[in-house]
Parts: structure tokens; sequence; C-alpha cells
């Protein structure tokens, strides 16, 4: 066989990425918030867009307050038609001269913070206020420093003492008195330690609970209350009871302290209304910035330029521009069909609950709309939508289920709402096992199995049978 070089042509079909789709995908899984930074972004960058900074009711708006001006006009001859009385009105609606006359408080301005908080700044304003010196004050704040979000210390007195160079017994003295501080519990080493300083501080005066503390945590959380109660020789009832008052103690006493870094608002990216018996799907974008390409570089590109590299710098913002607007024009078309599509297929759910929520995936939703299953899942993703029932991420919507008597499906979702109304009607002396329920769930027409009845309750948050007996 010889073998040689040639050349030689061929034609073939490729799906090339090109700056333009990989554009329209990045906008498409942007939520609200998302996208909003983002043309901000390219505010910045891009010298050939600007925002409108009025809208079509303003305009028109606008436009009748100028024909009332013109109206008027035969009027401004006559002299300014002035209330001096309202025009002496200082800004809280009563004369200067004359005493108060809105029986309505002013609002406070301390309800109006900047940031809430962290537990670290309301630990160190109590140390300030307390009645420790300066060298102690310094030790204080090194505990503070290794306190973490949960208000678990990580660091010992020992530790403190060389660090900071005092004696044992003043590293110890200040971190009973930060142990002492709000809230309760902070400043503890363990989980026992910290239900312990609770303990004293609050006063509860019950023996059995300070033992239950101080030994046989581990043993309560797992369920074994019988044989906790045998060791103690106590009765179930006492036992109960303890554990009761246990339950109402904090064990992690910085978390409602949370961090600013934690906060998160969420901004809807759908809201759906019903209005007239209809559900009327609206695409959430009044708090984005409207784009318009600026009408003077529009003009100079159109006109010869003398400068042939500032004219093609000009003419790739120009189509930058136009690309971006026409990829949020995109977005929004293609969220408001999956919005429609979802709401049209959980009819039943947005008029009578979550039991009725059916089972659906993202290639029913793409079959419907005649689009690309990662398509829906692009404008799926970190999305959420604001209707009549609550705020619900829209990946809820998009659940498996189990097969029914009636052929069909039931949403897990519907499932999860099912056992949790079961159990909140049950004997709480007698439990239902995760067998009994799912008899109860087959009853209903709804075939499952007790495993995944557990996996659903472990989902959900409830204890298993042993855990939730009350005696």
């Amino acid at each position: 066989m010889r073998l040689g070089f040639g050349l030689s042509q061929e034609q073939t079909q490729k799906l090339m990425m090109t700056p333009e789709l990989r554009l329209a995908i990045k906008i498409l899984q942007l939520s609200a918030i998302e996208l909003t930074e983002y043309i901000e972004q390219e505010l910045v960058e891009n010298p050939v867009l600007e925002v409108v900074e009025e809208t079509a009711e303003e305009a028109e708006e606008g436009g009748n307050n100028s024909a009332t001006e013109e109206k008027t006009k035969d009027k401004s001859d006559e002299g300014p038609d002035i209330d001096w009385e309202k025009y002496f009105e200082d800004e809280n609606g009563r004369d200067s001269g004359s005493p108060v006359k809105n029986d309505r408080e002013s609002p406070r301005y301390d309800n109006f913070v900047a940031e809430v908080p962290t537990l670290n700044d309301h630990l160190m304003f109590q140390l300030s206020m307390s009645k420790l010196n300066r060298k102690e004050r310094t030790v204080g704040e090194f505990f503070i420093g290794n306190i973490d979000d949960n208000g678990y210390l990580h660091c010992s007195a020992d530790e403190a003492a060389i660090h900071c160079g005092v004696p044992f017994t003043t590293a110890e003295k200040v971190l009973k008195t930060i142990q002492g501080f709000d809230p309760l519990g902070v400043g503890a080493k363990d989980l026992r330690e910290c239900l312990l300083i609770q303990y004293e501080h609050m006063g509860l005066g019950n023996d059995l609970l300070k033992k239950i503390i101080d030994r046989y945590l581990q043993e309560v959380a797992e369920g074994k209350m019988m044989k906790v109660a045998k060791k103690l020789g106590v009765s179930l009832q006492e036992m109960q009871e303890a554990i009761d008052s246990l339950k109402e103690l904090e064990p992690k006493p910085g978390r409602k302290f949370s961090p600013n870094d934690r906060t998160r608002y969420i901004v809807p990216d759908v809201v759906v209304e019903k209005i007239d018996g209809e559900y009327i799907v609206l695409v959430n974008d009044v708090s984005m910035p409207r784009l318009t390409i600026n009408s003077v570089y529009r003009e100079m590109v159109r006109s010869s330029l003398p400068d042939h590299e500032g004219k093609k710098y000009l003419e790739a913002k120009l189509n930058s521009a136009a690309w971006l607007m026409k990829s949020i024009e995109q977005r929004r078309e293609t969220l408001y069909k999956v919005a429609r599509a979802i709401v049209d297929f959980q009819k039943e759910f947005f008029c009578q609950g979550i039991k009725h929520l059916k089972t659906m995936n993202l290639k029913q939703v793409a079959e419907t709309l005649g689009i690309h299953e990662s398509t829906v899942s692009r404008a799926t993703a970190g999305k959420y939508m604001q209707t009549p029932r609550g705020l619900f991420e829209m990946k809820f919507f998009f659940s498996s289920g189990v097969s029914n008597d009636h052929g069909s499906s039931t949403s897990s979702e519907a499932v999860k709402k099912i056992i949790k109304e079961l159990i909140a009607e049950e004997d709480t002396a007698k439990p239902l096992s995760d067998q009994k329920i799912a008899e109860k769930l087959k009853a209903r027409g709804v075939d499952i199995s007790r495993r995944t009845v557990a996996k659903y309750r472990d989902e959900i948050g409830i204890l298993p049978t042993s855990r939730r007996r009350r005696y």
C-alpha cells in the first residue's frame, strides 16, 4: 500500500457556540438580582449603552400634564395663585409657630438600622458595659474573638492567660463573666456546658434535668428514655417532663445573630396573580434598568468618521449593546413561556394546594414549548415564583412521584404533605410506624414502600417512632 499526500474538500455541518449564543445562555440563567448587577456592570464598560430614565406611563402622564399646562396658560397672566398658608407649613404638616396638629407619632430613627448586629458586636457591647478593668477587657476581647457563630468557645482559659499575659485566675474570671452575657449559654466549650450554663442562670431547680444534661444527653438524643429512667430510678412521666424542659433550652445560642453575609433577599423573577378566576403570569423586570443605545454614538457610526479605529471600536460596542438588549428580551420571553407552562400544568396546585401538586419533569415542559430541556433547566435554575400560595423556587414544581391507583403518579411533595398530616393527627402515646403510614397511604391510593416513607419523613424533619412517643 502506497502512502501519499493530497488535498481534498469536504462540507460538514457543525454546531458552533458563537459569542452571541454564549451571551444569550448566560443571560437566561441569571436571576433578577444577578441580571441587574450584570446590566449595571455593562453600563460602566460600554459607553454606547444608557438607561431610559422615563417610562411610557410617565411619558403619557407628562403629555397630559403638558396639555393641562396649555389649558391653564391663559390664567397665568392673572398672577400666581399660591396658598401661602400651606407654603409656610414645615415638613411635619404644621405651622412653624403653631402647636403640633398631627397626632400620629413620627417614626423613631433607631428603627432604621444599616445592618443587623452580629454575635461578636453584641458581646463586645456587653463587654464594654461590664465592670472589668482594661487588662481584663483585653482578655475578654480574646475570648469573644474565639467564639463561633453558634456561640461556642474554641480556646481554653489557659490559652487566653498565656496569650494575654495574665494569671489563670484572671482569665477564668473573665470567662465566667462572658458566660453570663446574653444570649445565655454563650462561651461554652460544648453542648453539655452550654445547657448547664442556661440551667444555672435560669434557676430551673430541677435536679433530674441537671442529671440528664450532665450525664445522659447522648442516650436521650438516641431516644433511650426507658434506659435512662431506669438508671435514675424515676418514672417515664417524670422523665418526659424533664425532657420537655430540656427542649426549651437553646443548643445554639448564637444562631439568632446570623452574620451579615448570610442575609439573602429573594426577589421573585415571576409573579403569578389570580384575577377574575384566571392566573396571570408576569415577569418581574421592574427593578431592571431599561436600556437603549445612545443616539449620539449611533449618528457617529453612521457618519463618515475620519478615525477608522474609532469607528471600528464604536461598531463593536454597538453590536455588543444590541446583542445584550436582544438577549434580555429573549430571556424575558423564554421565562414567561416556561412559567406559563408550569402554571397551566400545575393549575390544580394553585387552586387546591400542595396535595394536588402533579409530577412534572423538564422534558414535558420542553416538548410543550418546542425547546430543549437544557433551556428549561437554565430558565428555572435559581429563580423564584411569587404565587397566591406563597413564594416557591421554580425547581419546586419539577418533582418526582410515586404511582397511585388511578394509573398516574402523585408528587413526592404531595406525599410528604400527607405524611405530615397523618403524623400530626396520631396518638402520641402510640405513634404511627413507617409501615403503618405506608399502609394508610396505600388505602388512599398511593403505593409507597416503608423505606420511602422513612426517606420522606427524614426529609421533612420528623423524628422516628421511638423518639415521637410520649409517656
